[in-house]
């Protein structure tokens, strides 16, 4: 759990890396009751929707940031507001790296104001996010 008095804007959250599977893909869509066929039908994603390759769901990107936000803040602390969009498809083989930073603190109200983001391997943002927690101590 952070301590406000310890952080600074423009501190970095704690970043995570994914590399979705066929398989991560398949059980995450099952949990979802997604059957789109983009998430798994390579044939189908390629010649009909003309992309280059399996879509990476937006929604799990958004789960993947609520996740950096959630482990950084720890048990003592609130979720306030969560939001995010998808800019960008990803694709199966990309490693999209979920992060963030704080952007602003209220010492008064307690709350820390982050931006978030997934980006892929080649640095460029598909999912931006922000958040606002409230901190405990």
């Amino acid at each position: 759990m952070p301590r406000l008095d310890q952080l600074q804007a423009g501190d970095a959250l704690p970043a995570r890396s994914h590399t979705p599977t066929n398989v991560s893909l398949f059980l995450y869509n099952a949990a979802v009751w997604n059957p789109h066929r983009i998430h798994f039908d390579e044939p189908y994603t390629v010649e009909v929707e003309k992309h280059p390759g399996i879509v990476v769901d937006g929604p799990l990107q958004g789960d993947w940031l609520s996740q950096v936000v959630l482990d950084w803040l720890g048990e003592d602390g609130e979720l306030l507001e969560f939001e995010y969009s998808n800019r960008r498809a990803s694709y199966l083989g990309d490693t999209l790296t979920a992060g963030g930073r704080i952007e602003a603190i209220d010492a008064v109200a307690r709350t820390v104001t982050l931006t978030l983001e997934v980006r892929d391997q080649h640095g460029e943002v598909t999912a931006p996010g922000r958040a606002v927690v409230r901190l405990a101590h």
